[in-house]
């Protein structure tokens, strides 16, 4: 375990921040002070931590007062010592003789070292600032005197930065760079000390840190956004939000969307995350194809040789749940598909493109939404290899889930095989599934879907649901002949006979279940052929 001898002059709250996060399990023995009235004293004793008053006497030089800090400092073990807002300059008399000493600086060093760094950044009006976790060196001469130019001279451990806003003044910047500068960046370096991956040179003129490397996911993230859009509400009326966009994404965006009927409502939260979600649905296709969201949720999704057909048979599959949906089109939209579109209620159209003729029609509903994504090619571009959901306190960070599996790569287990028809379907049904809610299921015919079991804790209830829509509310459709996908194995045959019941004849699922022989049983015993894709396609937001 690594232990740290923090030194403050005042509050010492990077300190005690990080006694209550205890990074890499890092802990600190001892606190010490030059200033009997420093309020860290008592934050570390409600800590039970033990604490050190070393104050300065009246012209006692640099050296004298370091000696007897050293001395207070050595009946604790400690590999690391902390700085923070130590209001004193150390020399060698101190870090020759204690581990590694840190410093954090509210500044991104080199520039504006020394003290009043946020009056100087504000000073020179620059736009970004943050702060510095270096190591400390000796910045001072043989007389005990301090050479300004060595002030927080160390090598950089990590930087964190942070914005300047117009109308910031010092104290702005001083709580922004502590809370959301120093709070992340002081940890960090020190969990990376605890980790053992730092190596720090035998003259502290150099710092490496193992791993701190980039690539998709790396152990450090800076990011900056900038806010695209001021939306009525959040997800809910009495949640505020905004929009923030990416300018480096190349691929087709409804965070970039022209909106092309200026006098209608303005686009909502909600309006976005389910128009993203349509439109990453109908980029997994080549041919013309459409779909209509519902809460995120595929309410219908087809492909055809006319955009026109694709929207008809994506509706049909459940005109009573598309209703106030979402339609997305990866090609641009023409006259027919749009008197479709505005048959019905719909919040938002998104397509890469239209024809004049289609937008005088649907210009003709006030409120409906038409979002342009732009030239239909960026839909071949993958430019985003990544998705993120926040959590309180953190973020995800995954590989975007871009499978696409061929008919080769399909694993027949059944004693029947799939038809030509069939192995068409069922990989149309798999890039479908991909995009509906987990536990999922999905009933396709050719290529449309039939019936929909969206976001349910049971898979055979999924597989009921799916049953329910193309038996209730499917228009012109039917379960009988089609196939079935689902985006994780089957735990158990029940699904199966479910499944059999409502007419389906094959099924592609991922497979890997203890019971896997059980279900390949129950699909034989029904005559239904069963393929595995040996991953699944989970999704959760």
């Amino acid at each position: 375990m690594t232990r740290i001898a923090g030194l403050a002059s005042n509050r010492g709250r990077n300190l005690m921040h990080m006694a209550d996060r205890s990074p890499g399990g890092a802990e600190l023995g001892v606190v010490l002070t030059n200033d009997a009235d420093a309020p860290v004293l008592e934050s570390a004793r409600k800590r039970g931590i033990p604490t050190e008053v070393v104050e300065r006497d009246e012209g006692e030089s640099r050296r004298d007062h370091e000696q007897r800090v050293v001395a207070a400092l050595a009946e604790y073990d400690f590999d690391l010592v902390c700085l923070d807002g130590y209001m004193r300059i150390l020399s060698e008399t101190f870090l020759a003789e204690t581990p590694t000493t840190l410093n954090v600086h509210p500044s991104l060093l080199p520039s504006f070292p020394g003290v009043d760094a946020h009056r100087q950044v504000l000073d020179a009006g620059v736009k970004t600032t943050g702060c510095t976790v270096h190591v400390v060196t000796d910045a001072t001469d043989e007389a005990g005197e301090v050479v300004e130019s060595e002030v927080d001279a160390g090598p950089v451990v990590t930087q964190e930065p942070i914005p300047v806003y117009d109308g910031d003044d010092e104290s702005d910047l001083k709580e922004r760079v502590l809370y959301e500068g120093e709070f992340k960046a002081y940890p960090r370096a020190v969990r990376w000390f605890a980790e053992g991956r730092v190596e720090v040179a035998d003259d502290r003129s150099e710092v490496r840190v193992s791993g701190d490397e980039g690539g998709e996911f790396p152990a450090r993230r800076v990011e900056t956004a900038d806010r695209a859009a001021d939306l009525r509400y959040g997800e809910n009326p009495h949640q505020g939000a905004a929009l923030y966009g990416d300018a480096t994404c190349e691929e087709a965006s409804v965070v970039d969307a022209s909106q092309l009927n200026e006098g209608a409502k303005g686009m909502g939260y909600n309006n976005y995350n389910d128009a993203d979600a349509a439109l990453n649905l109908v980029k997994e296709f080549d041919r013309p194809a459409a779909a209509v969201i519902k809460h995120t949720n595929p309410a219908g999704c087809a492909t055809a040789e006319t955009l026109a057909e694709a929207y008809d048979r994506a509706l049909a599959t459940d005109p009573k749940s598309a209703f106030g949906g979402i339609v997305a089109l990866n090609r641009e939209c023409d006259e027919t598909t749009a008197e479709q579109v505005i048959d019905s209620f719909k919040e938002v159209v998104v397509a890469p493109g239209y024809t004049d003729a289609a937008l005088d029609t649907l210009f003709e509903k006030d409120n409906l939404r038409v979002l342009d994504v732009g030239d239909e090619e960026s839909f071949g571009e993958i430019s985003e290899t990544t998705t993120e959901k926040d959590l309180v306190g953190g973020r995800l960070v995954q590989e975007r889930d871009l499978q696409a599996p061929t008919r080769d790569e399909l694993e027949v287990v059944t004693q029947n095989e799939p038809t030509d028809d069939q192995y068409e379907s069922l990989l149309f049904a798999w890039q479908t599934i991909k995009h509906v809610k987990s536990n999922a299921i999905l009933f396709a015919d050719g290529t449309e879907t039939v019936g929909v079991g969206a976001g349910q804790v049971s898979r055979v209830d999924a597989v009921e649901i799916a049953k329910m829509k193309a038996g209730k509310d499917a228009e012109g459709k039917s379960a009988e002949g089609a196939v079935m996908a689902s985006d994780a194995f089957f735990p158990f045959p029940d699904a199966i006979e479910a499944a059999a019941e409502a007419g389906i004849e094959a099924v592609i699922q991922p497979g890997g279940s203890v019971n896997d022989d059980d279900v390949i049983e129950a699909a034989d015993e029904h005559g239904i052929a069963m393929v595995f894709t040996g991953s699944r396609c989970f999704r959760h937001d």
